[in-house]
């Protein structure tokens, strides 16, 4: 099994995440891109940036979620968050799951995505045109 998972501050490849779960057995990739749009609709303004800062832990924490994503039936599994300075349309998130078959490898990858952004202890600035911020998901 192969397992990539990584906080990172350079721009995220999706081609690496590809070469990452490549398996001769797998008759399916699924893959997730989110990246960085230029509005929220809970913020007033367009968003120009975004600038995310993670825990310490965060990778630990990113390295156990794909852990547990990658059950039985996963080939290869990859999936990076970015931190530091995004531009729109800069990728935030690249996740890619190996498997045989197309339905537990969007599954599996839909799943992850959804854990990712309920439990990876990093938080996102929202940067506005008009030079104003808003932090975003902060309890």
């Amino acid at each position: 099994m192969i397992l990539l998972a990584r906080i990172d501050q350079l721009p995220l490849d999706v081609g690496v995440h590809l070469a990452a779960v490549r398996d001769p057995r797998a008759g399916a990739v699924a893959t997730f891109i989110g990246q960085v749009r230029n509005h929220d609709a809970s913020v007033a303004g367009e968003v120009v940036a975004l600038e995310y800062s993670a825990h310490p832990d965060a990778e630990a924490v990113l390295t156990r979620l794909a852990t547990e994503a990658a059950r039985d039936g996963v080939l290869a599994l990859a999936v990076s968050h970015r931190v530091g300075l995004l531009q729109v349309g800069d990728p935030a998130i690249v996740v890619a799951v190996a498997t045989a078959h197309r339905a537990l490898a969007c599954e599996v990858c839909r799943l992850l995505v959804e854990r990712v952004k309920a439990e990876l202890p990093v938080w996102k600035r929202e940067i506005l045109a008009d030079g104003s911020h808003v932090w975003v998901g902060l309890t």
